[in-house]
């Protein structure tokens, strides 16, 4: 079964069986504004929750995207490099930036589930 999770940083995670796909938030896109660059993690990195995972520079800002939870890099996302607007178009699907292969599943029981993450972001205004 597929399942997504939220962070309160913003990022979520897809996970089917033991794998996960990781990206931004729709939130966290608009909060950036257009996004210009986006620097990945190499396949094969082995990434703790909350390590730094990858960059994401906009007009606005540079801002780091932590891996959600422990896992070891799969694959990456070559086309929000080759073409970082797609973070913004569609950061839930076409701009998601890397899979995990999750090391402890049991860190997503302090994640949100999709409703917990709607009030969370209500609540900051």
């Amino acid at each position: 079964m597929t399942r997504t999770y939220y962070s309160e940083d913003h990022e979520w995670i897809t996970v089917n069986e033991d794998e996960g796909t990781v990206g931004i938030t729709e939130y966290a896109q608009s909060q950036l504004g257009d996004v210009v660059f986006v620097e990945l993690p190499e396949v094969g990195a082995v990434l703790s929750k909350g390590d730094d995972a990858a960059v994401v520079e906009s007009v606005k800002a540079a801002s780091e995207l932590y891996a959600p939870v422990t896992g070891e890099v799969t694959a990456v996302n070559h086309s929000v490099v080759e073409e970082p607007s797609l973070v913004n178009t569609a950061p839930m699907d076409d701009g998601w930036f890397f899979t995990l292969k999750l090391t402890d599943p049991s860190e997503l029981d302090e994640m949100m589930d999709e409703e917990a993450y709607e009030a969370y972001v209500k609540d900051l205004g």
